[in-house]
C-alpha cells in the first residue's frame, strides 16, 4: 500500500501542475506514492481516484494512515470524502499560494485540512494549521542556462536576434497588456528584438487579445510582437534558456514559477511587485522590480539590461545562482517530506498511548 497519494484532477497543464510534478518526481525516490487523476510529465502513471480510495484502505507498514496531498478544491473534496465519509486512515495535507483570502466553499475546505502548506509568509496569514511555509521550487536539472544564448535563439525559429517574452494566461490579471504597452515603447529601440506571449486567452478574454492586437498592427509591429499560443511543457525549457529577459506584470499573483524558471535558465526578469517576485529579486541582484502600470519604467528596465551585456551576464550569472541556492525543488520537496514526517510521527505517537 502507497505512504503517500498526490492528487492532480485538473486535465490541462497549468503551473500548479508543474510545481506539482516537479516535487513528485523527486518525492517519488523517497515515498511509496501514487499520482491520482491526470499524468504528469516525468512522474509515475496515475492511478484512478476509486484506486487511489482502495489504496488507501490500510496503510503502508509503519505508518498509521496514508497522507493525501492535494492542491485544489475537488482534490479536498476528494480526500476528505476518504477521510470523513469513508472513514479511511487518511489524513490530508494542503498547499496553499493565495496572498488573499479564499472564498466561501474553499475557506469551509482548507479549515478541514490536517495540515496546511503555505508558499510564503504573506499567504500564510490567509490560512489555518499552517505547518511550515515552504516556497515553490524550480527544477534546475531541467531549466538550465544556454551555453549560447544567441545560437538558442536562432534554434528557435522565431524572428530577429534576441527575444523576450510573457508567459501565462492572456488576461487582464496577468497584466498582458502592461507588456504590450511596455514593448511598444521598447522595440523600436532594439531593432534586433522581438517579444513573444506566451500563453492562450480563454473565451472571456477574446476581445481583450483582439484590442492588443489590434494596438500593436497600429504601431506597426505586428511582425515584433507575437502570439504563438502555448508552449507543451516539455518544449519550454529550450525556448525559455534562449530568452535575454522574461517580463512578468501580474496584477495579482499568488506565487509565480516563470520568473523562478526563467532565473534557473539564467535569464533575469523584470516584474512588478507581486507573488513573491520581490524575494526572487534578491535585492535586485536576479532581478528588477518596477512600478505598476508604468510602461516607460517597465520599458527602461528591459533597456538597462539589454544594453550592457556585461550587467546583462552578471544578472544572469546571480539569477542562476539565486534558483540553484533558495528556489529549488530539491528544497521544496525537503520542506514538504518535513510536514509528512511530522504528521505520521505523530500518527505514531497517538498509536502508541492507545
Amino acid at each position: 500500500m502507497p505512504e503517500l497519494i498526490v492528487t492532480n484532477f485538473n486535465r490541462n497543464f497549468t503551473g500548479v501542475s508543474a510545481t506539482a510534478a516537479s516535487v513528485i518526481r523527486r518525492q517519488a525516490a523517497h515515498f511509496d506514492l501514487r499520482l491520482a487523476g491526470h499524468p504528469l510529465p516525468g512522474c509515475p502513471a496515475p492511478v484512478s481516484r476509486a484506486q487511489a480510495i482502495r489504496d488507501s484502505r490500510t496503510p503502508a507498514p509503519g505508518r498509521a494512515f496514508t497522507i493525501w496531498h492535494v492542491r485544489r478544491n475537488p482534490e479536498m473534496r476528494a480526500a476528505l470524502w476518504a477521510r470523513d465519509v469513508l472513514r479511511l486512515p487518511v489524513r490530508v495535507v494542503f498547499t496553499s499560494a493565495a496572498q488573499r483570502y479564499h472564498s466561501t466553499l474553499p475557506r469551509w475546505l482548507i479549515a478541514r485540512m490536517d495540515a496546511v502548506i503555505a508558499t510564503t509568509e504573506r499567504a500564510a496569514a490567509f490560512v489555518p494549521h499552517v505547518r511550515a511555509v515552504v516556497p515553490h521550487g524550480v527544477d534546475t536539472e531541467n531549466f538550465t542556462p544556454a551555453p549560447d544564448r544567441a545560437a538558442a535563439w536562432a534554434a528557435t525559429g522565431f524572428p530577429g536576434r534576441a527575444g523576450v517574452a510573457t508567459i501565462g494566461r492572456i488576461r487582464p490579471e496577468k497584466g498582458t497588456d502592461r507588456f504590450v504597452d511596455a514593448m511598444l515603447r521598447l522595440l523600436p529601440d532594439h531593432p534586433g528584438l522581438t517579444a513573444l506571449v506566451i500563453g492562450r486567452a480563454a473565451r472571456p478574454d477574446r476581445a481583450f487579445l483582439a484590442d492588443l492586437q489590434a494596438r500593436i498592427a497600429a504601431a506597426g509591429l505586428s511582425d515584433r510582437i507575437l502570439f504563438p499560443g502555448e508552449v507543451a511543457p516539455q518544449a519550454l525549457p529550450a525556448l525559455m534558456r534562449a530568452l535575454s529577459a522574461v517580463v512578468q506584470l501580474p496584477r495579482y499573483e499568488g506565487y509565480g514559477m516563470t520568473p523562478l524558471e526563467g532565473m534557473a535558465s539564467g535569464v533575469p526578469f523584470v516584474g512588478t511587485d507581486a507573488g513573491y517576485y520581490r524575494r526572487f529579486t534578491q535585492d535586485g541582484a536576479a532581478g528588477t522590480i518596477v512600478a505598476p502600470d508604468d510602461a516607460e519604467a517597465t520599458a527602461g528596465a528591459v533597456d538597462a539590461l539589454l544594453g550592457d551585456k556585461a550587467r546583462l551576464a552578471a544578472v544572469s550569472r546571480a539569477a542562476r545562482a539565486v534558483a540553484e541556492s533558495t528556489f529549488s525543488a530539491e528544497a521544496e520537496a525537503a520542506g514538504i517530506a518535513r510536514v509528512y514526517d511530522d504528521l505520521w510521527a505523530e500518527g505514531r505517537d497517538a498509536r502508541v498511548r492507545s
